[in-house]
This record gives C-alpha cells, structure tokens and sequence, in this order.
C-alpha cells in the first residue's frame, strides 16, 4: 500500500445539472477501465448518480492523479471541478456513503448506489487494496450512521422530496400522477406519490414489463404504460415526475396540450429528462433538482443533531482507515524484509551443507563461517544507512535505527550515537571536572 489517493468531483453542491451532465461518464465500468488502461493508475473508482460523478484513482504520485483526473473531467466546467488529495479524497468518501453530502441529508439511496460503483469497478479491474480498504470502510460508516443516529428519519429521499415540493402547488389526495421511468428513483418517487394519497397512478417506462412490475407493488389505482404513450397520458396527470437514465429529455413539450389544465413537473433526471422548452408553456411548472433546496435545507435543520453525531463518528472511523493503511504498509515491508533474511539463510544453509559434505571439514568452523556470512549480509544495508546518517549528521535516523535493533547499551547512549552538539557538551563538562 505504497499509493496514494486523489479524487475528483462535481456534484450538485460544486455545479449545476447541466455541470453534473456534462462531466457523466458513459457508464461506471466503462470509466473505471479507461482510467485503469493509463499507465500511473493503479487503482479506480467511478461514482456517478443523477448528483455526483466522482472518481478515485491510486497513484505513485499526487501530482500524476491529480492531472490524470483533471484529463477525466475535461468536459466539466473548471468552477464545477472539485479535487482532492489523500486525506481529504478519504473522509469526503465517508461523508458520501454516511449520507452528509448528499442533497436530501442521510437519504438511503446511495448506500446501494456506492455498492454498485464498487461491483462496477471490481469488474473492471480498478478495485486494489487501498480503493478496496476505502470503499468497505465507506460502507460500514454508511449502515452505522443510519443505525446508530436517526440521520434518516423523515424524507430520505428525493423521490419524497419531489413530492413534497409538488404539494405545495398541487392538492395530491385524488390527484392522477405520472411516474416516468421505473428504476430505483422512479420506484421511490412513484411510492411517495402514493403515500401523499394520489387516487391513480401511471408509471411510463421502455420496458413495460418493469412498469407494470413496479404498479403492482403500489397500494393504489396504478398500471404501466410504455414509453411512446406519453403523448396519450401526460396530458391527463396533475403531477409528472421523470426519472430516468436518458441522454436526451424524454418528456418534450409536443407531450402536452399547451394552455390546457395546469400541471406540475419535476425533473429528476440527470441527464434532463424534461425539455427546457416545456417550462415555456403556460399550463406547465417545471422543478429540477436546483428548485428542491428548499426542501433540503428544512431537512439538514431537522437533521442537524443527528449530522453531529455522524461526523464523530466519520472522525473515529477515519483515524481507523488509516491506522489500517498504516499497519497494510508496514506489514508490506515486514513481509519484504523477512522474504530477502529467508533467501539469505537458504542460500548459506546450501553452502554450509556442501561444505559439512567434505571430507576434514571442522563443523565449527563451517557454523562460524555461516553465520558471520549471515549477520554480515543482513546489517550490510543498515550499515551502510547509518554511516551515510552519520556523516549527514542524521540523528534522527540513528536514533530510530536504535529503537529498530535495541542494542543492549545500558541505561547511557554511548557518547559515538550522541548528537555533535550533546557530544561537545559532554567534553565541556569532563574539561571543567579536570580543571577542578
């Protein structure tokens, strides 16, 4: 574990959505094995949801991760771009799965979302033991906080966000509501939708299969319909909200009969899942992820308690990680130095064996001879270290040398390992005892 992190981000609190579009990768495996395919990367992880898209990389050098990863997010606005040395790259990754930067405070969701982004990378060969030891340990904070501190009571996510930003224009009991695409965020928005008390509910989906799946998992009035009806159907809902993993808007304003009944959508897309042109009509209000802010930030004050206690706890479990990166590292080199005093003892047994096989051979002789062989090939390199040190006036690496070997030197440090100017002290005061 001889490398070091950086990260790179822009989320929702560094850009905006157009920002977060364009610095989205094709997909997580996809971009964690481009950034593996580079030389000087030793290690990736991509996270990238409709708020994040941030990524991780293990180099030999900070400065190497740092460019590799300005490379990455070429596409992204400077002003968006967020990066991040060792330290920092690591508690930020524990803030992340704990729930604190997210936009709804301690929300669920991106729990499994970072599980997904770590199988994603594991695939695509970037998982190592350093990205290994960070994400596991980003994991274990996250089921912490949300079982430890009530960091998640209330609205947990932005599917419920959306809906409680809606009500305030719509009157939900016996409203019809509109569900596009059924995936983890569609599923949550369609649930929240539900709850507020909507008297029907259509889920628009590719795959209709997957949309009436999700309806029948809903108490209410519920069916799906494909993707092509939009057309037919939106015009019918009080409350529209796309979530889905298009490129491109998929509800356009040719969707909706303009100056007819008004309606409310929200936008949950990341990539635009509604035209910008549809907030142009005048029967519609669109909201994206900007506009629930207001949301968030009564949720962060009731949560504020709770965030205090989670960030104690990301404090311990930092200083964890890195005593257990600490520990990897000096494990690594302990396996080293034991490795190379193995080959050395291997090789002076062969030869002290041959030589037992002569004939007239003193064994004592052979022994003695063995291991001055030994001792001699083993402190060859601290020797040479120490008199460097020496001559540099090094104290600090004889000093730490001495606590390594423990020589048995008695209660006094022998005046040859003191410090020149504790050494010139020394003789000033056995002058003055000889004066006297």
């Amino acid at each position: 574990m001889n490398g070091v992190i950086t990260a790179a981000r822009v989320t929702h609190d560094s850009g905006s959505v157009d920002d977060l579009a364009a610095a989205s990768p094709d997909s997580q495996r996809a971009a964690v094995a481009a950034l593996r395919g580079l030389p000087e990367i030793e290690e990736a992880y991509v996270l990238s949801t409709c708020n994040r898209v941030e990524a991780y990389v293990v180099s030999t050098d900070a400065t190497l991760g740092r460019a590799t990863l300005e490379e990455f997010f070429a596409t992204a606005d400077d002003e968006a771009l967020v990066v991040t040395g060792h330290d920092e790259s690591l508690r930020h990754l524990l803030r992340v799965a704990a729930g604190l930067e997210s936009v709804v405070l301690g929300e669920d969701q991106i729990m499994g979302q970072i599980r997904t982004a770590y199988e994603d990378a594991r695939d695509a060969g970037g998982i190592g033991p350093m990205l290994d030891a960070a994400v596991t340990k980003a994991i274990h904070v996250g089921e912490r906080a949300r079982t430890e501190t009530a960091i998640n009571e209330g609205v947990v996510s932005l599917g419920s966000a959306a809906t409680r930003l809606v009500a305030d224009d719509v009157a939900l009991e016996g409203a019809t509501g509109l569900v596009v695409g059924a995936g983890e965020m569609g599923r949550l928005a369609a649930r929240s939708l539900a709850d507020a008390g909507v008297s029907e509910l259509l889920v628009a989906n590719r795959t209709v299969d997957r949309a009436d799946h999700l309806a029948s998992e809903l108490e209410v009035d519920a069916r799906g319909v494909p993707l092509e009806a939009l057309g037919t159907v939106a015009d019918d809902a009080d409350v529209v909200v796309a979530a889905t993993g298009s490129d491109e808007p998929v509800v356009e304003p040719h969707h909706l009969t303009d100056g007819g009944a008004e309606r409310v959508l929200v936008d949950l897309g990341q990539p635009r899942d509604i035209a910008p042109a549809v907030g142009g009509l005048e029967s519609a209000t669109v909201y994206d992820l900007d506009d629930l802010e207001s949301i968030t930030a009564e949720t962060r004050e009731q949560r504020a308690d709770a965030a205090n206690e989670v960030e104690a706890m990301i404090d311990r479990e930092f200083e964890l990680l890195c005593d257990q990166y600490k520990r990897a590292r000096a494990d690594e080199v302990i396996a080293a130095m034991y490795g190379s005093a193995e080959q050395i003892k291997e090789r002076e047994l062969e030869r002290a064996l041959a030589e037992l096989e002569k004939e007239g051979t003193s064994r004592r002789e052979v022994l003695e001879a063995m291991a001055d062989s030994m001792v001699s090939q083993l402190l060859a390199p601290p020797t040479k270290s120490l008199r460097e040190a020496a001559a540099e006036d090094d104290w600090s690496t004889i000093n730490t040398a001495l606590q390594l070997f423990d020589p048995d030197f008695g209660d006094a440090r022998p005046s040859a390992f003191a410090p020149a100017d504790d050494r010139d002290r020394s003789e000033m005061q056995a002058s003055a005892t000889d004066d006297d």
